[in-house]
């Protein structure tokens, strides 16, 4: 049996120079690239780790959305931060857009590629799981 894989792109000029695409679907999971905060129509970046975060999760709602997914299919992320501080300053955004979904996740602070970003967001999502279960 075949499953077809499809690409998604944002339109980040880093897509093409880096030869990755933004999302990949194959089956019932989607995979999203790390995902910064540019705003990639104009390629601008905000200045706070809470704006970037914002624009990153905009970013990845709409190509999860455009492979059929929704931010409640997200079952894995890995947040980068490029200092540990800024986890505190990012914990209303991730709250607003993961609050309900509460999916495995992992914060590493490292370096990313340029010197505006601070942080980086990457989520894996699996369509047509059953309810979750509360706590045990």
């Amino acid at each position: 049996m075949t499953i077809s894989r499809k690409l998604i792109s944002s339109g980040s000029k880093f897509e093409k120079d880096f030869a990755y695409s933004r999302a990949v679907v194959q089956g019932n999971w989607c995979f999203v690239s790390g995902t910064t905060g540019y705003d990639y129509t104009s390629m601008c970046m905000p200045e706070h780790a809470v704006d970037q975060a914002r624009n990153a999760f905009w970013t990845i709602e709409k190509s999860l959305s455009e492979g059929g997914f929704s931010l409640s299919d997200i079952v894995r992320v890995q947040y980068t931060v490029v200092k540990a501080e800024y986890a505190d300053e990012v914990q209303p955004v991730l709250r607003r857009f993961l609050g309900d979904v509460r999916p495995a996740a992992t914060m590493v602070v490292a370096g990313l590629i340029k010197p505006e970003m601070k942080i980086e967001i990457e989520v894996t999502a699996l369509r047509g799981f059953a309810e979750r279960e509360d706590e045990i």
